[in-house]
């Protein structure tokens, strides 16, 4: 008989949540990470968000507590393999407390991460200019085509759910580091995504675009960082130099404002 991974509890104020993806052994799942209380980074992985409790369903700025084991397949010292039952909303940082707690956390640069040795960071993007891609008609219907997968996949867990609705859009941020490079990454940040699709219902395609492209215009000014993660594979654990990921982006200030997303 196999001996079952002794599980340890942690704490997380969460920061990320990427854009669902398939997992052949789990599904459809989401990557979260955020910061522990010890201001250190967690990965949590593999969280089929759609399916968890309503009450467990938690939100950027969000402390959950959680149990977890250690992730064998991954050595990127930051990831934890997560039970998802076990999640619990624990609390809420407030704005006012954001910048102070985070601040400690942003890097200039890709190259200041990777000499810390990390595979989470942010950087506060000196310019930053979103750009977009329409997806070819047979792109949407593939993705349509997994999702329904996936979906009929996380139903034999015991809960109903629908496909995801495929954003027809590619997000392009393009923007500059601390130390003046400019870099170009595709925006795998979930709340983007959904933002869009929920924009583009109550308005159109172009205005949809158009309210995204100002509000982000609008967060550089009272503050913003991305989050990074390096890519599962393609990092200096696999002996390859890190690919990193734009996984979030994130307003950062103290001010009090509305929020634009909540999924």
């Amino acid at each position: 008989m196999a001996l079952q991974k002794r599980s340890e509890v942690d704490e997380c104020l969460i920061l990320v949540k990427a854009q669902p993806h398939r997992s052949s052994k789990y599904f459809e799942t989401v990557c979260c990470a955020g910061v522990g209380r010890d201001q250190k980074w967690r990965r949590q992985y593999p969280v089929p968000f759609r399916i968890l409790g309503d009450s467990q369903k938690f939100r950027r700025w969000d402390w959950i507590k959680y149990r977890f084991t250690n992730t064998p397949n991954d050595l990127r010292k930051e990831t934890q393999r997560v039970l998802p039952e076990s999640f619990v909303v624990s609390g809420h940082l407030k704005k006012s407390e954001r910048a102070a707690f985070i601040n400690p956390l942003i890097r200039h640069s890709f190259e200041e991460a990777n000499s810390k040795n990390e595979s989470l960071t942010l950087i506060r993007p000196q310019s930053f200019d979103l750009e977009w891609i329409e997806k070819t008609k047979s792109e949407i219907e593939d993705e349509k085509a997994k999702h329904t997968e996936l979906a009929n996949q996380l139903s034999f867990l015991g809960e109903p759910a629908k496909p995801l609705v495929p954003c027809p859009i590619r997000f392009i941020s393009v923007w500059h580091d601390g130390e003046g490079k400019r870099r170009k990454h595709e925006c795998d940040d979930w709340e983007t995504s959904a933002a869009f699709n929920r924009f583009e219902r109550q308005y159109s395609r172009e205005k949809a675009i158009e309210v995204i492209q100002e509000k982000y215009a609008s967060y550089q000014k009272s503050g913003l960082v991305f989050a990074f993660s390096t890519h599962s594979r393609r990092n200096i654990t696999h002996g390859t130099s890190n690919q990193w990921l734009l996984v979030g982006i994130i307003r950062l200030d103290e001010y009090e404002q509305g929020d634009l997303f909540s999924i």
